[in-house]
């Protein structure tokens, strides 16, 4: 077994690869382009939507409260009606980058530690590259890119953007294993 104390050096330069890595997925390849698309007449929607004053958060219009309700032929002809959307609402001002960044390298270093932690307790010190490679990979994998799909099944996210942000989840578990079969103790 190996200490995930032991493993902090892989964690952590894994994590910056991976980080940097993301930012010239997003910045420099651009593949990403297509993921959101902008609505129809963009002023007019915002305009109509601004009186509300809707706080941040998600919403499902149109919304029913239980499932008694969304089977109601009142529900169901709103559907028919439309528009049904999820909508996330963020805050107003500005779109920064700061926080985003912050969490998204803390969510590297935790898919680190888990990777770490899973492969120390299955593998011994001084274990093979390809061995550790192997295990670190899945691990790291399932982390950055299983959980997308749950996005594009219950909240219709596209399946396009899944595919490709579960790819970068491919070429992140590669970097983080590669990282630990490399430093591997």
């Amino acid at each position: 077994m190996v200490s995930i104390v032991s493993l902090w050096l892989p964690v952590l330069l894994s994590a910056v690869l991976v980080f940097i890595v993301s930012s010239i997925i997003h910045m420099v390849l651009r593949y990403h382009r297509a993921d959101v698309g902008a609505v129809p007449d963009e002023t007019e929607v915002m305009d109509a939507l601004r009186p509300f004053k809707i706080s941040p958060g998600d919403y499902c219009i149109p919304h029913a409260a239980d499932s008694n309700e969304m089977n109601s032929p009142e529900f169901v002809e709103k559907t028919k009606r439309g528009p049904v959307a999820l909508v996330t609402v963020l805050s107003n001002g500005p779109i920064t980058m700061g926080k985003s960044l912050a969490l998204w390298f803390g969510y590297c270093v935790l898919v680190g530690i888990f990777s770490g932690y899973a492969a120390g307790l299955a593998i011994g010190p001084g274990a093979e590259y390809m061995a550790v490679f192997k295990m670190v990979s899945v691990v790291a994998f399932a982390g950055y890119s299983l959980a997308i799909l749950q996005s594009a099944i219950w909240w219709h996210r596209g399946w396009g953007s899944t595919l490709r942000t579960m790819f970068d989840g491919l070429i992140y578990s590669f970097l983080t294993a590669g990282t630990f079969g490399w430093l591997w103790p």
